[in-house]
């Protein structure tokens, strides 16, 4: 059983990681580049900053979330190498549970849910929860 357990949590940490680096964050950093260049044309226009104010809480959110998503995904992959090479079974269980899934798993999805809610439909690879419930 705990080989099945530890099994199963390198997949899911595996898969996290992937998600995390080949759909989240590019959908997330191309959206945040088309805020930038919005934003800057429209200080070239010389709107006041409070015409775009809103849309720089909103790229500051994006970036703080990638910046987090990424840190942590990288910290995740480094305490799955320690886990992997820990001998027994047991002891390795112990450490993907604390380590790996207890420290990581939620704040990187924490981070992911928070940018499906900010980045654009258009830009977002993957469906959203709102999708899967209700179809459009």
């Amino acid at each position: 059983m705990l080989e099945a357990y530890i099994k199963k949590v390198q997949i899911e940490a595996r898969v996290m990681g992937d998600m995390a680096t080949t759909f989240i964050l590019p959908s997330a950093i191309k959206y945040q580049n088309v805020l930038i260049k919005n934003i800057v044309g429209l200080k070239e226009a010389g709107l006041p900053e409070s015409a775009y104010a809103n849309q720089k809480q909103v790229l500051e959110a994006i970036s703080e979330h990638i910046n987090l998503i990424s840190d942590n995904v990288e910290k995740m992959i480094e305490e799955r190498k320690k886990a992997n090479d820990i001998k027994g079974t047991r002891a390795m269980a112990i450490a993907y549970c604390d380590n790996v899934k207890g420290k990581y798993f939620d704040i990187i999805r924490y981070h992911v849910d928070k940018l499906e809610l900010l980045v654009d439909d258009a830009f977002w690879l993957l469906p959203k929860y709102r999708e899967l419930l209700f179809l459009r």
